[in-house]
């Protein structure tokens, strides 16, 4: 504000005025005469004429010059508008509005949207022409490469009627393009299937064609030219010659050998190896699309095949019979069914040596038992699903037994909490092994009524479940006589602390006794943990390898049925005294 202040009286003192003021004051003291002074004013005055007509001059030159700019830039307008098809442009300035100033900034930002509108429409028309030019070489076959690229667009038309013009010729070309491209491929994608059925090299025949079909070139790079096209046409028909020839030759040999396995009734195996060859013994031509399906090299190994079976018709029976004769006893073993290997590959070799027995009609007969040997697997599956839950629940019994006998279990050892959850799991399953038993019984004896006799490994079901009662029956009766007997002891011990005052000295703590755990050959208390009596002296208890080898007898329930639980466990140890006859 001080120099805004400071400046404002020079501003003051140097108008015409104050400077007219102080050159009289100058005179004055100078003593000029009026002659001189007069002289001097007119002097003054012609030199403000001459600059302000100086400066009245170059403005007029100025507004000239701004004159002919706006209507250059009237006349580039309305040129832009012309070639461009434009009639009016949005937010053209009015005429006659404004200072000469103000219309040429208003034309200013129209003329250079309008030149870039000229720029890009320019290379519109540039492209689409570019396209059309390069799409009608592609078809007459005559492109070159060198002249793409270079091509003068005529400006005095951008219209957007001609450019839509340009683009309805372009798009007609495309779609004419992509036709031919279609068929191009069409006719490729059906030559490599025609060479990788037949077994041709599809690249040396589509290269010879042109060398743009290779398919290590781009699509929209493939030759779509006449000569191309009707190139493709004739190899298309000389490859289908070529296919319907060499199929009617592998039918041939397809119905060899068919007939040929049929005869010597060959595994599936064998077949599946030429299963390439007779899977089109019967199909047609434009159904046989497997590469390599029609190739030379596997006419020739289905010859070379048929001739070898016409030389071994009559070594294979044995190796066929004694395979079904495998699948039989497979059968058998899996259900549990009792057979004579031995005895039955006897009679299947006596009757191939005798050759009394057509080896069809013997093949049949195996696959009829086979096929009732499967129903019969089939209707015993439900028992022996049973039978198998049956025998783990008696092992899980077993193990409860041998847990219960032992004083430590409840002792924080590592894995201590792991059994106590198995044996909260095994009384849990002891309890349903005597319903389990009786639905066993009852299913068992309704599949009897149908059948005959169901064995186990040639041991009856119904005696292995008989004993297993009885001796559940055994354990329970002696469990009870241990309970009475820890009861007498009890009640003894009673008698004797109200007679003489105070209660006899405590037994020997059984923590101090050995700890008795499962044995392998038996229970706790010693007693051997035998086979039912029925399986040990049958043959059934051991099933029979395809090689008439016996496997290790199977383990059927163990003798210690019946779980035990913490009181009786403890009724063990008092069970070794001596029982009193009662008073």
């Amino acid at each position: 504000m001080a120099v805004t202040d400071a400046q404002t009286p020079l501003l003051d003192e140097n108008t015409c005025g104050s400077l007219l003021n102080k050159l009289q004051e100058i005179w004055d003291e100078v003593g000029e005469n009026d002659e001189e002074r007069d002289k001097m004013l007119l002097q003054i005055e012609q030199e403000c004429l001459d600059v302000y007509k100086r400066k009245v001059e170059q403005a007029a030159k100025s507004r000239a010059q701004l004159l002919q700019s706006l209507s250059d830039a009237k006349l580039e307008l309305s040129s832009l508008l012309s070639a461009l098809g434009e009639n009016s442009f949005t937010g053209m300035p009015d005429k006659t509005s404004g200072t000469i100033k103000e219309q040429l900034s208003a034309i200013a930002p129209i003329l250079e949207q309008l030149w870039q509108q000229k720029e890009e429409r320019i290379k519109e028309f540039s492209d689409v022409q570019l396209q059309i030019q390069k799409i009608c070489g592609e078809i007459t076959g005559d492109l070159n490469p060198d002249q793409t690229g270079s091509f003068a667009v005529d400006e005095s038309d951008l219209s957007l009627k001609k450019l839509d013009e340009y683009q309805s010729q372009l798009q007609e070309l495309q779609r004419e393009k992509s036709e031919r491209l279609h068929k191009v491929l069409e006719y490729v994608s059906t030559v490599h299937d025609l060479c990788a059925v037949i077994g041709m090299d599809f690249f040396s025949i589509v290269t010879e064609v042109h060398p743009s079909l290779n398919d290590s070139i781009g699509v929209h790079s493939k030759s779509i030219s006449n000569g191309t096209l009707a190139k493709l046409a004739k190899t298309v028909s000389t490859l289908k010659e070529d296919k319907t020839q060499r199929l009617h030759k592998l039918q041939e040999l397809a119905s060899q050998l068919i007939d040929l396995w049929n005869l010597m009734d060959s595994p599936i195996e064998e077949r599946r190896l030429f299963d390439h060859v007779t899977c089109n013994k019967s199909t047609s031509v434009d159904e046989v699309t497997v590469p390599s399906a029609l190739a030379l090299d596997l006419i020739e190994q289905a010859e070379v095949e048929v001739e070898r079976l016409d030389q071994q018709k009559a070594s294979r029976m044995k190796e066929i019979t004694f395979k079904k004769q495998d699948e039989l006893e497979e059968i058998y073993v899996h259900a549990h069914i009792e057979i004579n290997p031995e005895a039955a590959r006897g009679k299947i070799l006596s009757l191939i040596d005798s050759g009394n027995t057509e080896p069809a009609e013997l093949l049949a007969d195996m696959d009829k038992q086979i096929a009732t040997a499967k129903e019969e697997a089939v209707s015993r599956k439900e028992i022996l699903d049973k039978v198998e839950k049956w025998m783990s629940a008696c092992e899980e019994e077993s193990w409860l037994e041998d847990y219960n006998r032992d004083e430590n279990r409840y002792n924080a050892s590592r894995g201590a909490h792991l059994n106590l959850k198995r044996a909260e799991k095994a009384r849990i399953l002891v309890n349903k092994i005597p319903a389990l038993v009786d639905t066993l019984v009852a299913k068992t004896r309704a599949w009897e009524e149908v059948h005959n006799m169901f064995t186990y490994d040639g041991v009856p079901l119904l005696a292995m479940l008989d004993e297993y009662a009885m001796l559940r029956h055994e354990r329970g009766e002696e469990k009870r006589r241990m309970r009475d007997q820890k009861k007498y002891h009890e009640q003894q011990n009673t008698e004797q602390e109200s007679v003489f005052g105070s209660r006899p000295s405590p037994a020997r703590p059984l923590g101090n006794k050995k700890v008795v755990g499962p044995r392998p050959n038996g229970g706790a208390n010693c007693t051997p943990n035998r086979r039912l009596s029925l399986n040990a002296h049958q043959n059934g208890s051991r099933s029979s390898t395809k090689d008439g080898k016996r496997d290790s007898p199977r383990p059927v329930a163990p003798l210690n049925y019946v779980s035990i639980s913490k009181e009786d466990a403890a009724s063990h140890v008092s069970g070794t005294e001596p029982v009193p006859t009662s008073p």
